[in-house]
């Protein structure tokens, strides 16, 4: 055993706290560097904000160019017959997709929605189990699956309920319900009824999702035609789009960007992550032992877990066709930007993934080094960056003019500014281009809501500035400050209405 691996071992307690400290510690750095190096070194300030601005370019132009071609796979997708494509595999009717919806106290009718998507699936439904997983901590959740199988039960292969009661050592989240959920599945369906787990996927899904109807055979052309199935996640595009038109303009232009994102990101498999909904074999979360009952993010951490348990081999792959879910919403304005609010900090929450993520790093060997390197820096540019990317763009060059009025009189202070904005004036080129796929994308204006909304829907994006101060740098600065602080969260549901 190396040195490095004897005093990680020796002093594991002091290593995780350093590492949870360490996201905020440079979040913190960055932002004070900016505000304080304002009045100090304010030429420096300039140039760095400088460079990172045309890193904010770079990655704008990517997101935008990664948008269209997205779209246009998906586009493709949809027209695509896959049960034809799955027919020409001897072996299809072997498939059997497990379903995991996890549920607490959502209301009926958006569990109901859901089931109804997996009824309208283009496979036939005896090749898909539904497993609805309650708490016993919500009586109402089991109420709501009884009323639910009994609608729907008979339509499908096998309609399964189970019930997660918290046990000393699990936190309470979707992670330790999809691990008993997980569980009890392959139990029903393996040991008892006696499938191959072979030819099983299970799919982590949350109560308020909405499947294409072609997902599952799409799903099943996937896995037989993959030859490193049992290494492999599946991903579609999660996008916010169920109750898009209900939403406040603010959240409607938070949630429109996590929807671009969420599909874009399907053609970078470099930097593809499962999240939110996903499928992968059930013989590579069985190998790994399932979800994590100790963690609240779950997506993040089964990927990692896998990633290292197979040394390096697990990756995902994109499904490309739209998986509307529910942005936060409530019965207020302000009831919903709480809701929001809270959600997002929950996301942020995935910082507290990185200290795993750089312990496996330096303590797993035989995985390939330029692999696993690109992954954790993906992973902690996302996190790490996450409250500091705001300061940058939206206040970075103003700074060491207004603090400095010696600066503002230089040549470089005359000249600085002004690249630096033609370079974010370019950037909303991009921001165009993103806006015209989600209208492409989003759904169609209902009856009840006027033309002039739609016409005005672009107006929104002046709210920018003010949507990322309050949904993305007050929940990161938020998570990363409980987790210095070693305030762990606790796990909130989402309200649904």
């Amino acid at each position: 055993m190396s040195f490095i691996r004897k005093f990680a071992i020796k002093h594991a307690r002091q290593i995780q706290r350093g590492l949870e400290i360490l996201p905020g510690l440079v979040a913190y750095s960055m932002i004070g560097f900016l505000l304080i190096g304002g009045f100090i070194i304010p030429t420096t300030v300039a140039y760095v904000v400088l460079a990172y601005d045309i890193f904010w370019f770079y990655k704008s132009a990517t997101l935008a160019v990664t948008a269209l071609l997205a779209y246009a796979r998906i586009e493709a997708a949809k027209r695509m017959d896959w049960l034809a494509e799955v027919k020409g595999f001897p072996d299809w009717q072997k498939i059997h997709h497990i379903v995991l919806i996890v549920t607490v106290n959502e209301p009926l009718h958006t569990l109901r929605r859901a089931v109804l998507s997996l009824t309208r699936q283009t496979l036939p439904l005896k090749q898909i189990t539904v497993v609805i997983a309650t708490e016993t901590r919500s009586p109402i959740g089991a109420q709501n699956a009884e009323k639910i199988k009994k609608e729907f039960g008979e339509k499908f292969g096998n309609f399964l309920i189970t019930a997660h009661e918290i046990k000393p050592n699990e936190v309470m989240g979707k992670s330790s319900n999809e691990r008993h959920a997980g569980i009890e599945a392959k139990k029903e369906l393996v040991d008892r009824q006696g499938m191959n787990i072979d030819y099983l996927t299970i799919t982590s899904c949350d109560a308020d999702h909405v499947y294409h109807p072609k997902h599952f055979a799409y799903l099943t052309y996937a896995f037989l035609d993959n030859p490193n199935r049992y290494r492999r996640f599946w991903q579609a595009a999660v996008q916010f789009y169920n109750n898009f038109w209900q939403l406040p303009a603010p959240s409607r232009v938070a949630n429109t960007f996590g929807s671009i994102w969420n599909t874009a990101i399907l053609v970078r498999t470099d930097r593809l992550i499962n999240l939110a909904n996903y499928s992968a074999s059930l013989k590579m979360i069985d190998e790994v032992g399932y979800w994590d009952a100790d963690v609240i993010p779950e997506d993040y951490r089964i990927f990692f877990k896998c990633f290292f348990a197979f040394k390096g081999e697990v990756e995902v792959e994109p499904i490309f066709l739209p998986l509307s879910v529910d942005a936060a919403e409530s019965t207020s304005f302000i009831k919903t930007f709480k809701n929001q609010y809270g959600q997002f900090k929950r996301w942020a929450w995935g910082v507290s993934d990185d200290p795993y993520v750089i312990r496996k790093y330096f303590s797993v060997s035989g995985v390939s080094f330029w692999n696993k390197t690109v992954r954790m820096l993906r992973i902690i540019e996302d996190h790490f960056l996450w409250p500091v990317n705001w300061f940058f763009i939206t206040l970075g060059m103003t700074l060491p003019s207004i603090f400095s009025k010696r600066f503002g009189r230089t040549v470089m202070g005359y000249s600085i500014p002004k690249l630096s904005s033609l370079i974010l004036t370019i950037s909303l080129v991009f921001l165009g281009i993103v806006l015209i796929v989600d209208m492409r994308q989003r759904p169609k204006r209902p009856k009840n809501v006027s033309r002039l909304k739609v016409w005005l829907l672009p107006l929104e994006f002046i709210l920018m500035p003010i949507v990322g101060f309050f949904y993305t740098v007050l929940p990161g600065l938020d998570a990363q400050t409980r987790l210095m602080l070693g305030k762990y969260m606790e796990y909130r549901v989402t309200e649904k209405v």
